[in-house]
């Protein structure tokens, strides 16, 4: 069945082409406006995945922290993870839902790690943080949705991020 659904989007031309396991491919996330005001990694990058897409409404936002981590063991710990994070954009208020697990973004080792935030709002939500190096410098990803991230979700955001047009602004933006 989910076989017969993959091939219906695509022969539609939907944005949508999930694989056989579950993970979303080109064209489910859409570039979408920076809502943060500029800090001193100045702005990033934001994308959105709708639930149409994603099963929820998700948000990357994406920035480059040049400087800002180990040269010498990079991302490989949770405190790390923590340190480069930017849940702070998010909220003012965050707790880690898990230990962190290791990941690969192209050429870039680091970790992810999942977060429940309380937004100035008072409202709670749920991110993400992947953060991977590239020799001295950070790539930061926080992926936010009013739910918990699900291991699709996950998938869907590191696969993302592993994509051609992602790898080539991380190349441009860091490791220099």
């Amino acid at each position: 069945m989910r076989l017969a659904a993959v091939a219906l989007s695509l022969l539609m031309g939907s944005p949508l082409a999930a694989a056989d396991d579950g993970v979303w491919r080109e064209g489910a996330w859409a570039e979408a406006k920076w809502p943060f005001l500029v800090d001193q990694w100045g702005l990033g990058n934001a994308y959105r995945c709708d639930a149409a897409r994603c099963g929820v409404d998700v948000t990357l936002y994406l920035r480059a922290k040049v400087g800002f981590c180990n040269c010498a063991t990079g991302i490989a710990e949770d405190e790390e993870v923590d340190r480069v994070g930017d849940l702070g954009l998010v909220g003012w208020q965050s707790r880690a839902r898990a230990p962190g697990a290791p990941v690969t973004v192209g050429w870039m080792k680091g970790r992810s790690r999942a977060f429940v935030v309380e937004g100035r709002d008072r409202r709670e939500r749920h991110a993400l943080t992947v953060a991977v190096s590239n020799k001295c410098d950070a790539v930061v990803a926080t992926v936010v949705a009013d739910q918990p991230i699900s291991s699709d979700i996950e998938r869907a955001a590191i696969e993302f991020l592993g994509s051609r047009p992602i790898l080539r602004w991380a190349a441009a933006n860091t490791g220099l």
